[in-house]
């Protein structure tokens, strides 16, 4: 071990490097943390611990199976951010796959979440393994729907009633199944990483920072005239910037994306999440119904008119590791939404669900979209497990498609700070996190962050089934 603490440097304070930062504070280390927004884990918009994979019919089961064990994991490191409530999976009557083609991948899930929990019962956090999925038929629909909406729902019937009421039966095609695969709140997880980091003695966060110059000195990077002993790449989308100033070559995808914030008169109870199977990019594309408290609730539509966009899907070139997106979503990031724009796919979006729920259709425009573009490893578009790639010369990328991927990266990243002799070897995969954090604060940091980026403070609170006080 050398004498003193290793410098380490993270570009990019999005969901990967302020995770990365937050985990390896732990350690010995000196942790320098750069942001160009004036706040953590802006980005992509972020609403589901998929914990198992199911809304990706297209990924394999290995995929699946990984996303279910890295979903247990960051349940346990971010367990204020999690929305404990079920997801609906229905597919429309226009769809050409059949309700039960799930099943073989529900049952392999079951039996690998109840592996974890013989392994260690701490990891029993969806609930029991026998309720990790269940079916409904039309009929079973048609008794709920006679049953009274309950103010606090505990079990999975209790969570589908109000759907049961509204759901258009002629439109879907019957089983339709609940899984135990919760929400993720994106302003809790900012509210979480910033609280802890700035307890953090051996973390400097400098958000509001530009890395104007990087280069590498012998086995030292030199970023903004600071000298830093190993380099993690969490820049996101940009990750290719970086990797062109220092001439490293790395193929990836960049893909803009975007999903909308409406508000629903008079639908104020607690809601599943709800996903309505279909064929990506077009008019009959996957459908996301993701509920926040209040009558809230937030749009994906995975069409050209809704969460997708024309050119928003961008390979990088031979002469550069960074994608090119078109300017007019550049601008969209870096700047503004014109309202026009807002207005338009935010009604395309209500449209689209209500085909499925009806009384929808009377959902608002709430605020501007939650939006941001993510960086996708290769060459394959569909790919949802994946997390770090490296270069000899100590230089992390982080690559995550899903949040759930976090803590398997910091693993491999600690796994190379040992291999350098920058850290002992017992600190790999170690977990001795604490967090003293209630979730009130939580809350209340997250409401700020919603009010400084103009929207609602609603997307501040849990959608557990409980009302918040705060």
């Amino acid at each position: 071990m050398q004498s003193s603490k290793a410098k380490i440097a993270i570009i990019g304070g999005g969901i990967a490097g302020a995770s990365v930062a937050l985990y390896l504070s732990q350690f010995d280390l000196e942790i320098t943390l750069f942001e160009k927004e004036p706040s953590l884990v802006n980005g992509p918009p972020m609403c589901h611990l998929h914990a198992g994979g199911n809304l990706y019919r297209e990924i394999d089961n290995k995929q699946c199976i990984k996303l279910l064990k890295q979903s247990i994991e960051l349940l346990h490191f971010y367990p204020y951010a999690i929305d404990f409530r079920p997801t609906l999976l229905v597919t429309p009557k226009d769809d050409k796959h059949e309700a039960d083609e799930l099943l073989n991948r529900l049952e392999i899930l079951q039996t690998e979440y109840q592996k974890l929990i013989d392994k260690d019962p701490k990891n029993k956090v969806l609930g029991e393994s026998s309720n990790y999925y269940k079916l409904y038929t039309k009929e079973d629909l048609e008794y709920l729907q006679k049953l009274e909406i309950k103010n606090q729902p505990s079990t999975l019937d209790e969570w589908l009633i109000p759907l049961a009421k509204e759901l258009n039966y002629q439109q879907i095609k019957f089983p339709i199944i609940m899984v135990q695969e919760y929400g993720l709140n994106v302003f809790r997880i900012s509210a979480n990483t910033t609280l802890l980091l700035k307890e953090k003695n051996n973390v400097t966060l400098k958000t509001n920072t530009f890395i104007e110059t990087i280069n590498k000195e012998n086995k030292s990077y030199l970023i903004n005239n600071e000298k830093f002993d190993y380099l993690i790449n969490a820049a996101g989308f940009r990750s290719g910037v970086i990797d062109d100033m220092l001439g490293f070559k790395r193929d990836r995808l960049v893909e803009f994306k975007a999903a909308y914030v409406t508000k629903w008169d008079q639908k104020e109870q607690f809601w599943p999440e709800v996903i309505f199977f279909g064929k990506r990019g077009t008019p009959q594309g996957m459908a996301q119904f993701t509920p926040y408290p209040n009558g809230y609730f937030q749009l994906h539509g995975m069409t050209q008119k809704i969460t997708l966009f024309e050119d928003g899907l961008v390979k990088n070139t031979q002469n550069s590791s960074q994608p090119q997106l078109p300017k007019k979503l550049i601008e969209k990031i870096e700047y503004s939404w014109r309202e026009e724009d807002v207005k338009q796919r935010t009604q395309e979006a209500i449209k689209h669900l209500a085909r499925f729920i009806p009384s929808f259709s009377k959902a608002k425009v709430a605020s501007k979209p939650l939006f941001g573009a993510q960086q996708i490893p290769g060459d394959d578009a569909t790919l949802r497990a994946s997390e770090v790639s490296f270069e000899k010369e100590r230089y992390a990328r982080c690559e995550i498609v899903k949040a759930s991927s976090i803590l398997t990266m910091a693993d491999s990243i600690t796994k190379k700070l040992i291999d350098e002799k920058l850290l002992d070897p017992n600190a790999y995969k170690k977990r001795e996190f604490t967090n003293k954090l209630t979730s009130n604060e939580i809350t209340k940091y997250a409401e700020k962050l919603c009010k400084e980026r103009n929207y609602p403070s609603t997307l501040a609170y849990v959608n557990n089934g409980v009302r918040e006080r705060i």
